[in-house]
């Protein structure tokens, strides 16, 4: 099965009334961990590579990594997907490299830290759709901005959606996808109390607009497992506190169908590999950390996509190509 459209995807989620995982990646490791764990559950996916993976990657290396998963894995539903774009020019190299969506962060300017207005947000987003539509490619905007800073990427500010702008920016924008800030938080420190999502303000978004599929950005979970374990093999992370499964769930039923998750991960990997250093000091063999480490965060998506409702779906879905979502927007009107 080729790389499908996302688009295909949160369709498929919302029929079903469930939220697909968006995974960032870096390596061989973390493909082959979500590729499994998508087996395992049979579940659809979206793999997702930020800026900075794509230059950690050397780009094209990523683009084939992708390729050899699609291959592997004929009958699982997967999506390559930009995460954070910051320009019009990010958005065309990463479809140019086979991505089949991408997301342009127009709340922030081009450097990543500076929010912008309402109305650049509009016009760079806009300019991402009027050129990826056309070639089938899925576009995710953002409006309003998340707390924290992750990759490179973020204000530090918190400014929650405002759903009368999340009308009119759908409306201008054509977007098949929209990140709300509903208080979330990028990194592995995002809260200082147990958090409650202004769960306010994805009703009254979905209410307005049922069809829209909204995304969470900021929403690794921070396991206390996973924490104690890269602390207890000589890590320093005290006070790491991160999203409720709980409370991502509660939003999942008005219109919730993209969740991103990148710091759990992370924080799966490193435990495992900090824990064959410490019991296994002589090991050298990057295979002999780099295998627990897969098998870790293998085991951790697995029981995202469970917890998303994500598992089983994958059965139910025909793939669609780019050729095929051209003539979904040209029938919405949005292409000629």
């Amino acid at each position: 099965m080729p790389l499908v459209p996302m688009r295909q995807l949160l369709d498929e989620a919302a029929k079903g009334n469930y939220a697909v995982g968006a995974y960032n990646v870096n390596n061989m490791e973390q493909i082959q961990a979500i590729m499994q764990a998508a087996q395992e559950t049979k579940s659809s996916v979206i793999i997702q590579a930020s800026r900075g993976a794509l230059k950690y990657s050397n780009f094209t290396y990523l683009k084939y990594l992708m390729i050899a998963a699609a291959e592997e894995n004929p009958n699982i539903p997967t999506a390559l997907h930009l995460d954070h774009g910051n320009s019009l020019a990010t958005a065309k190299e990463a479809i140019a490299l086979g991505f089949t969506s991408v997301m342009i962060d127009g709340s922030l300017k081009e450097d990543s830290k500076t929010p912008t207005t309402f109305e650049e947000n509009v016009a760079v987003t806009r300019s991402v759709a009027e050129y990826a539509h056309p070639l089938g490619v899925t576009v995710e905007g953002e409006l309003g901005t998340l707390g924290g800073i992750e990759d490179g990427v973020g204000s530090g500010k918190v400014l929650l959606t405002n759903p009368d702008q999340a009308v009119e920016f759908v409306e201008k924008t054509q977007v098949d996808a929209l990140a709300v800030a509903i208080g979330t938080s990028h990194g592995a420190y995002k809260f200082k109390a147990e958090p409650k999502l202004a769960l306010h303000i994805v009703k009254e978004i979905n209410q307005r607009l049922p069809e829209l599929h909204m995304v969470m950005h900021g929403s690794s979970s921070v396991p206390q497992e996973l924490v104690d374990i890269v602390n207890k093999y000589g890590g320093r992370m005290p006070n790491a506190k991160g999203v409720p499964m709980s409370e991502i769930q509660s939003v999942i039923p008005y219109g919730v169908r993209k969740v991103n998750i990148d710091t759990d991960g992370r924080l799966a990997i490193t435990g495992a590999i900090r824990k064959v250093f410490f019991e296994t000091p002589e090991k050298f063999d990057p295979r002999d950390y780099l295998k627990p480490a897969r098998e870790a965060l293998a085991r951790l998506v697995a029981q995202k996509m469970r917890d998303l409702g994500t598992a089983g779906g994958a059965e139910k879905i025909k793939a669609l190509t780019l050729e095929d979502m051209k003539k979904f927007y040209r029938g919405k009107g949005w292409i000629k």
